[in-house]
């Protein structure tokens, strides 16, 4: 996802920092932060977990498209696969108990679990996919809430399967690709080969959704609410109460679940102003998960205690800075006459300090990138992109062989961000790398991402940051949404037809070995060229309180509750 308009992943590094409105008055209180309980001899069930999250967009899975809903929608559904939490690049079984591809993978054959059900009894079944991903790729879909048309931002998602353009051109209201062979049996037709396609069945937007509560209203207290305010899913979770924009959305244990029950009886998704203020509420003991605040996170593994490796909580070890397969980055407008200078491009990325930029702000929690691609992604080698690193001498040499020795003749640099994702400060250390170099450098800040995002889709920015978080952890979530020539994700407007035609070529390749290195040689020539300018790879900084054992947040930034469980004695 990047955190963009269409995606897991999207607006994530906004909704990190900016966020609606505040908590509901009347919640309960987590233990306080000070201390352990006794640990109790195993795990103990029962109590609600209470999650921070930025007030989400959409919790409806059609239009989940950024972390904050994504999370929420992680725990009401389950799609055909799933990423295994300690390992998200490997897959797991979900609706799905089993699948294969035809030899040239272009026909999928999901055989679903017969045993799942949706939080309301009724069996899950082929044509609740069918009808849900049918949604999905619809741009006259309606919102549910407001029942105006509200087409999804993630339909991309579903561009290889057959009939996805006609659907999109208005020429069909179903993908022709999709089959209920019978109740059990999902089969998909693509418009062409793609490997890596049981990866993009596990994002959780792609879960089944009943047809009739979708039209009809879902019943709570014998009222109709709307579908997209309490989504009925097949999750191990279910809407306790329909969701309380801007405040809070409370879950309880869906008692239909297929899989393993979890031993928490609910999670509670609050909301606050933004990220320092819900840090507050975690340390006054209202919270059993929050970000902690920048310029804090080595006070709080002092205090709090690190996780042994990064994505797993336990009293004591309740700091949470495991990598994220993410990455922070400058995109950068190769359309500008002087920007298409791919000469000038390296001499702006060889002089920016990125260790500088990850101690001073970061704490040295986060890493600098070398690649569009970070290393948790399957077929990434350090150094691919030559000319990510920092060397002041060889910026200063490349800047002179671009035709502006100690930056004469060089135009004005415009450094964009939207102002409401806590950038700024970023910003200012690339400025006074770039000053330092010879360039005259000005900020130019937006009010808020949303008009960030028109700016960047009308080509109007320069240089400007972005974040892409990984939707699926395979190489290929990197090289067609943000290189492809035809992909609305492409803000740098980068356009080489031979990449085009290798990613299609790769897309092809069946054997994993085989196809990893051939988005490696992608990855390669993309990184030749430079079109953007990789800053840092992600790590989390989170943290939990001392009643949590056995909590995962992973790298794809999804929490998994599946394991665990909380001390019922509170922390003194």
């Amino acid at each position: 996802m990047t955190e963009r308009k269409r995606s897991i992943l999207a607006l994530v590094l906004v909704l990190v920092f900016a966020v609606a409105l505040v908590i509901a008055s009347g919640c309960t209180k987590a233990p306080s932060q000070g201390g352990q309980a006794a640990a109790p001899s195993g795990p103990q069930k029962g109590g609600t977990f209470t999650f921070y999250i930025g007030d989400p967009a959409y919790i409806d899975p059609y239009n989940a498209q950024e972390t904050e809903g994504v999370q929420v929608v992680h725990q009401l559904f389950a799609s055909l696969t799933a990423f295994d939490p300690k390992d998200p690049s490997k897959l797991v079984p979900a609706a799905a108990e089993r699948w294969e591809a035809n030899a040239d993978a272009t026909v999928w054959t999901f055989h679903l679990n017969k045993n799942d059900k949706f939080s309301d009894g009724n069996p899950v079944t082929a044509k609740d996919f069918v009808y849900a991903w049918n949604r999905i790729a619809n741009p006259k879909t309606l919102n549910t809430a407001t029942k105006k048309v509200d087409a999804s931002a993630i339909s991309y998602h579903l561009a290889p399967v057959k009939g996805y353009d006609d659907v999109q051109a208005g020429k069909a209201t179903e993908m022709s690709g999709l089959k209920a062979v019978d109740d059990y049996t999902l089969e998909v037709t693509l418009s062409k080969p793609f490997g890596d396609f049981e990866y993009v069945v596990a994002h959780p937007a792609l879960a089944p959704v009943e047809q009739s509560l979708v039209e009809n209203g879902v019943d709570y207290n014998g009222t109709k609410v709307a579908f997209g305010d309490m989504p009925v899913g097949n999750g191990p979770f279910k809407m306790a109460e329909p969701w309380k924009h801007g405040q809070y959305v409370k879950t309880v244990q869906n008692p239909n679940y297929y899989g393993t029950k979890p031993y928490i009886d609910g999670i509670e998704f609050r909301s606050f102003k933004d990220p320092d203020t819900a840090y507050l509420e975690f340390q006054a003991g209202n919270l059993d998960f929050a970000q902690i605040s920048l310029g804090k996170i080595k006070d709080a593994e002092t205090k709090y205690g690190t996780s042994e490796d990064g994505y797993t909580a336990n009293p004591g070890k309740q700091v949470l800075v495991g990598a994220e397969d993410s990455t922070y980055y400058l995109v950068v407008n190769n359309q500008d006459k002087a920007l298409s200078n791919v000469k000038l491009r390296k001499a702006i990325s060889l002089a920016i300090n990125r260790q500088a930029i990850c101690d001073t702000l970061f704490e040295g929690t986060r890493e600098p990138a070398d690649n569009i691609v970070p290393p948790g992604i399957a077929g990434y080698e350090p150094g691919m992109w030559p000319d990510v690193k920092y060397d002041e001498a060889a910026a200063k040499q490349m800047l002179a062989d671009a035709g502006y020795p100690d930056g004469k003749g060089a135009p004005e640099i415009s450094l964009a961000y939207n102002a409401d994702g806590g950038h700024q400060k970023i910003m200012e250390l690339v400025q006074a790398d770039l000053t330092k170099l010879g360039l005259k450098v000005k900020l130019a800040p937006t009010p808020d991402f949303p008009t960030y995002l028109k700016q960047l889709d009308a080509g109007k920015v320069m240089i400007g940051r972005l974040g892409w978080v990984a939707d699926y952890p395979i190489f290929d979530n990197f090289m067609n949404p943000l290189f492809n020539s035809k992909s609305t994700d492409n803000y740098s407007k980068f356009a080489d037809t031979k990449v085009d035609d290798a990613i299609v070529a790769a897309r092809k390749i069946t054997d994993t070995a085989a196809r990893i290195k051939a988005y490696q040689d992608i990855d390669k020539t993309i990184g030749e060229q430079l079109p953007d300018i990789p800053l840092m790879f992600y790590k989390h900084h989170h943290v939990t309180s001392s009643r949590v054992h056995d909590f995962t947040f992973d790298a794809m930034y999804l929490a998994d509750f599946s394991k665990c469980w909380l001390s019922q004695t509170a922390s003194k």
